[in-house]
């Protein structure tokens, strides 16, 4: 299985916007130039997760992006399925139905076998990304990552944040 790009870039984004103060936004044109990525690029993907309620866009000179939930609130699953879709990796096309040999539909009525093993392995990755919160992957980050790493992502968050006047979401701890 293979996903795209962008899910990369939108679980580091949202691990980043995760730091900010409060109720803070960074805003993209930071997170595209921290991670080396077209600005119109992550844009793309940031606004699939503003539009599924895991971050917030703040319009304005002083605008920018947030998280929508707290960290905790946010599981991996949630940023796959925004980027992703909602789609099983796996779609069976019934090729065993195609071919020289044309066998009437009753041959066919148990379900076929690879399709249900894929799905049962589909369901198995969901499950474990649906276990990550993105406070996990936030909090093994500031306790396992080289200080350097640590202490360059705090200081490029506290660099480009933007403080903001009024937040209608609950202030969660700072985290990088």
């Amino acid at each position: 299985m293979k996903l795209g790009e962008g899910v990369e870039a939108a679980i580091h984004c949202a691990a980043m916007l995760a730091g900010v103060d409060g109720n803070a936004t960074m805003p993209a044109a930071a997170m595209a130039e921290s991670f080396g990525l077209s600005p119109s690029y992550l844009l793309k993907h940031l606004n699939m997760l503003s539009a599924v309620g895991i971050l917030e866009s703040v319009p304005g000179p002083a605008g920018g992006y947030r998280l929508a939930q707290p960290a905790e609130r946010i599981t991996l699953l949630d940023i796959v399925l925004a980027v992703e879709g909602r789609q099983p990796a796996f779609r069976c096309g019934e090729i065993r139905r195609n071919g020289p040999v044309k066998l009437d539909a009753s041959a066919y009525v148990k379900p076929c076998g690879i399709n249900a093993a894929m799905l049962k392995a589909e369901r198995a990755y969901r499950a474990a990304l649906a276990e990550t919160k993105l406070s996990d992957i936030v909090a093994s980050f500031n306790a396992d990552g080289d200080p350097r790493s640590v202490a360059a992502s705090c200081a490029f968050v506290m660099r480009h944040q933007r403080p903001q006047k009024s937040s209608s979401i609950p202030q969660h701890p700072k985290q990088t």
